[in-house]
């Protein structure tokens, strides 16, 4: 999904809202447990609750690498499942990873070249820690997406993120340096929703680019302040919540109760949105 169509579909749906498939199967409702793929059943009853609030899914490949080969064939049917929707969600692979050119290259073959795998997902997350040449190769192919992490919500982000170089911070050099790497039109940013106040600074560097804000929900970011310190004219913003919404109840209304959750948030969204005439 290129650029254009992101935007347009983050307007039509009047949500820039991502959910977050962080699925645990020791927190899911028990009554999946009966079912052939406990992790894919609840992940499609999510979706097909919430496909018309949600512009994007996001799977943690944690909860599904840490179930070795079952997990990642319920990460394999669950992406197979939303390409029934290619035109109505983008989605992401949570996955954080960076490494020598070659490993980024096989990693970038895994996430985005359909004919080597089933997860085609229109953008991964990407820690820049080794530098451009581990970054690049995500970037070499068509309507896929690099999302760096850029200044994160975690509590030890602060060991390196906030270290000052010269006269600019860690995560500074980090937005500055790679966004020469790629463009607003295949790179975005991680930033955490609980470092909204310093949206305003990140938005002088990378004026243009999506940035993609985990942290409202569970970890208490404020969407309000997300949207006023970090909105530009095309949107720019994918906000993330997982635990909020598909933990919203563990009993057989799991799903009913995860849209009542993501039909809050995206009307929040769709009052700010218009707030700032953007529908």
């Amino acid at each position: 999904m290129n650029k254009t169509q992101l935007v347009d579909l983050i307007l039509k749906k009047k949500s820039f809202l991502c959910i977050g498939l962080d699925t645990d199967i020791t927190k899911i409702p028990a009554h999946l447990l009966d079912t052939e793929d406990p992790v894919f059943e609840f992940n499609r009853q999510i979706i097909d609750a919430t496909i018309d609030l949600a512009v994007a899914y996001k799977p943690n490949l944690a909860f599904y690498e840490s179930r070795g080969v079952k997990g990642l064939i319920s990460l394999e049917k669950t992406m197979q499942y939303l390409e029934k929707f290619r035109s109505e969600v983008f989605t992401i692979a949570d996955a954080k990873r960076g490494d020598i050119g070659n490993t980024s290259e096989m990693y970038a073959r895994l996430f985005f070249d359909k004919s080597a795998s089933a997860m085609d997902f229109d953008a991964v997350t990407v820690a820049p820690y080794m530098g451009e040449d581990s970054v690049k190769p995500f970037l070499s192919y068509a309507d896929k997406w690099v999302i760096l992490l850029a200044l994160t919500s975690n509590k030890g982000a602060d060991n390196f993120q906030m270290l000052s170089s010269g006269d600019k911070k860690l995560f500074e050099h980090v937005l500055s340096v790679s966004s020469q790497w790629g463009s607003d039109e295949n790179m975005m940013y991680v930033v955490g929703a609980t470092r909204a106040e310093m949206l305003t600074e990140i938005r002088k560097i990378v004026p243009s680019h999506f940035l993609l804000i985990p942290g409202v929900g569970a970890q208490g970011g404020s969407l309000q302040d997300v949207v006023e310190y970090g909105i530009n004219s095309q949107v720019g913003l994918l906000v993330n919540s997982s635990r909020a919404i598909i933990y919203a109840s563990r009993g057989i209304d799991f799903a009913a109760k995860a849209r009542e959750e993501a039909a809050k948030v995206k009307d929040e969204m769709e009052a700010l949105l218009l707030q700032h005439n953007l529908i």
